[in-house]
């Protein structure tokens, strides 16, 4: 049990790698889904099927747009700084 501890404390100790390619972007779907729909659960007050799911879809729409206007922004600073 000491053991199993340890080493689970120890894997917090380095971060994880998680790469630049293009692959590694398709993790933003799922991670904007989960916030999404953690996040309207938690805050509607009444939860029908219909509500939630078009909330959650408006909410992961925004927060994808949000990160590829973020993404684009930093890209062009990026360029023009080192042209």
């Amino acid at each position: 049990m000491l053991v199993e501890t340890i080493s689970i404390l120890s894997s917090f100790s380095s971060p994880e790698s998680v790469g630049i390619t293009p692959a590694s972007m398709l993790w933003i779907g799922p991670l904007a889904a989960s916030i999404a729909i953690v996040y309207k659960t938690t805050k509607l007050e009444s939860i029908t099927a219909t509500t939630f799911i078009k909330e959650c879809i408006a909410l992961f729409g925004s927060i994808v747009v949000f990160m590829a206007a973020t993404a684009l922004g930093l890209f062009v600073l990026s360029w023009i700084f080192t042209a």
